[in-house]
């Protein structure tokens, strides 16, 4: 691990010396202004300046999408500060994201705000193995707990990938790869507005050969393929000036094949099963601006269906696992400027989930439950450079009864400075899943996960904007944790017709740690991206054997250094270095999981104004690591397409 960390700087090391170089040379070349401003809209469920926002949230924009060239969302999430990845295997596997050492099942995600989390699975969470960049054009990653806004399950952080949007001209965008074990892709988007609809719509295919989800390292000798269809498609219809209609959808269809405990001996490794999973998600909704705009209100219906089955392919084809989750909400949400730098918003929402799983065609355990809430916000400029935001929420779930969050964030610039201050409380709470309430493994009386949580920042620009360097604290601490209990004999308590265990509201955990960034541009050409996360989660549950230990697959240190520089030819070069530190396996920590380091070189070039040639090697040093005990990860790789705009 040493030589292969030292390699690897000292590559990234001499590659920023050659372009630092020539860097002189380039400041007239054109490039986006790094003092532009960003909008975000997952922090407020509105648009609003970053500057303005109080709490700590990422943005990849799709400028930074298309130059890392990265096949899925989980290896561009892995990148960004306190976010890590774990996956059983290659692409399309199994895969979970962990906010600031939050459970997996604690993070919300979104596809065009609309929430992708499955019912059927044990904890509610999302799976990300099916979720290729594809036609996402933005990434929006909300850090710390955000239910106030964002409802059940957002006690980690909120991920939001926003489509490519319809545009007032006609826009074509299409891609195609092919690489390492026969791994090819092709994505198309076609985007416009006809007198008063505008629309985009898109669709991609994704095969792989695949390695063995069983670690290669250890034995694993077949390799586990990969095929995905998906689709997007976003409409927006102008009946007036302030009245609107909105349409929008998002479709995966995966296919993977997956190893398990074969007999006779129960040993993991390679097995001939493959894991099918189908998800939609759909909204439409009216929008209506009252006021001359200042009272914009929006009525909403979202749906997402999952559907997931394996199937064992030893023999005649054996269905091993059927799971279906849905979700159905209706929403509504008013937006009023009161006066310039105040703003109050305000929702209603009613949520239906049910889910249906069953292994081996055995009766389905099946469940349902609904939760009503209410939320507001107000945001509120008192002095120039200040902004405060307060938030308050209930939700009412007619399984438990109701719950109640509370959340204030505040952000302060120093205009003659370049310095801003951010800082920001919030709670959290998760619902029991419908597979912990309902299963045959579930408890009825179970009450919700919950959590508080703060941090704080500074954020200094120098050089107009070229040079940012930022450094943020965080804490939260979690309480009625659910997990999983075994039950012996005699059966008593919540073990009562439950021989082979249940759950329960048993753990607390908490998470604190440090996030530093550093971002520089000292020239148009070149561009310098590194963060570095330290995270502490640990078991907090008092009388616990595991009192103090670290949480499973918790790392505490991750780095990540990116370059890219344009050539005054057209030419355009980037690395990216990921060091992600040692972890544990099991609860007691016993069992370490090394940790790793990748790098990444990656190239394009515009053949004309409308076609780029692209390539990229990923894992450079042939890296072997792993991120869940015994699952394999793909080696060096190399990848080659073309990029068609219009």
């Amino acid at each position: 691990m040493p030589n292969s960390f030292l390699k690897v700087t000292a590559s990234t090391l001499a590659f920023c010396s050659s372009v630092c170089a020539s860097a002189s040379a380039q400041d007239n070349l054109a490039s986006p202004d790094p003092r532009e401003p960003v909008v975000v809209v997952t922090a407020n469920r509105t648009a609003q300046p970053v500057e303005r926002v109080g709490q700590s949230i990422t943005v990849v924009d799709s400028a930074e999408i298309e130059r890392r060239q990265t096949q899925t969302v989980a290896d561009v999430l892995r990148t960004l500060p306190g976010v890590s990845i774990t996956r059983n295997g290659g692409v399309g596997t199994s895969t979970s994201v962990y906010i600031r050492g939050a459970e997996s099942d604690h993070t919300v995600a979104l596809v065009d705000g609309i929430k992708l989390n499955d019912p059927s699975s044990p904890g509610g969470g999302f799976n990300f193995g099916n979720l290729l960049t594809g036609n996402i054009e933005r990434i929006e990653v909300l850090r710390g707990p955000s239910s106030v806004l964002w409802g059940s399950q957002a006690i980690g952080g909120v991920i939001n990938m926003i489509t490519r949007q319809p545009t007032e001209e006609l826009t074509v965008n299409l891609r195609s790869e092919y690489g390492y074990r026969d791994t090819g892709q092709i994505v198309g988007n076609i985007a416009g507005k006809a007198g008063p609809l505008s629309a985009s719509v898109g669709a991609g295919y994704f095969r792989t050969d695949g390695i063995s989800a069983f670690n290669e390292a250890r034995g694993g000798v077949e390799r586990d393929g990969y095929k995905n269809y998906g689709a997007n498609g976003n409409f927006n219809l102008a009946l007036s000036d302030g009245f609107s209609v909105d349409a929008r959808g998002w479709y995966s269809e995966g296919r993977v094949n997956i190893d398990g405990f074969p007999p006779p001996s129960y040993a993991f490794g390679d097995v001939n099963e493959e894991s099918r999973t189908r998800e939609f998600v759909g909204y439409t909704g009216i929008n209506a601006a009252l006021f001359d705009g200042r009272f914009r209100n929006r009525l909403g219906y979202a749906y997402t269906d999952t559907r997931r089955r394996n199937i064992s392919l030893d023999g005649p084809a054996t269905e091993t696992f059927a799971g279906d989750g849905r979700n159905e909400r209706i929403e509504y949400q008013g937006i009023f400027d009161i006066s310039d730098g105040w703003q109050l918003t305000g929702g209603l929402e009613r949520e239906t989930s049910r889910f249906s799983s069953s292994s081996y065609g055995a009766a389905p355990s099946i469940g349902r439950a609904r939760i009503d809430s209410v939320y507001g916000q107000i945001i509120a400029t008192p002095v120039i450079g200040l902004t405060l935001t307060g938030r308050v929420r209930h939700d009412d779930h007619d399984r438990f009864g109701g719950a109640t969050t509370v959340g204030g964030s505040g952000v302060y610039t120093v205009s003659q400075t370049g310095t801003t201050l951010r800082a920001s409380y919030a709670e959290g709470f998760k619902a029991p899943s419908l597979f912990q309430l309902q299963s045959d493994y579930g408890n009825q009386l179970l009450q919700p996960e919950r959590s508080k949580g703060w941090d704080a920042s500074i954020t200094q620009n120098l050089v107009d904007g070229r040079l940012q360097a930022s450094a943020t604290y965080f804490r939260r601490n979690s309480s009625d944790l659910i997990i999983f209990v075994s039950c012996a004999a005699p059966l008593a308590g919540i073990c009562v017709n439950r021989p082979s265990g249940t759950y329960d509201n048993v753990s607390r955990a908490r998470a604190e740690g440090v996030e530093i960034g550093l971002t520089m541009q000292p020239v148009d050409a070149l561009r310098l991206q590194a963060n570095y996360t330290y995270t502490d989660a640990t078991n907090r549950s008092p009388g616990d054997a595991n009192f103090g230990r670290q949480l499973v697959r918790r790392p505490q240190h991750s780095v990540t250094a990116l370059i890219d520089y344009s050539w005054d030819f057209g030419l355009e070069t980037g690395a990216t270095l990921t060091h992600v530190g040692a972890n544990f396996a099991n609860a007691n920590n016993s069992r370490k999981i090394e940790g790793y380091v990748l790098a990444d070189l990656r190239a394009s070039f515009p053949v004309t104004d409308r076609i780029d040639i692209y390539g990229r090697v990923e894992n450079l040093f042939d890296e072997q690591y792993e991120t869940i005990f015994r699952y394999g990860t793909p080696g060096r790789a190399g990848y080659a397409g073309v990029r068609l705009r219009y």
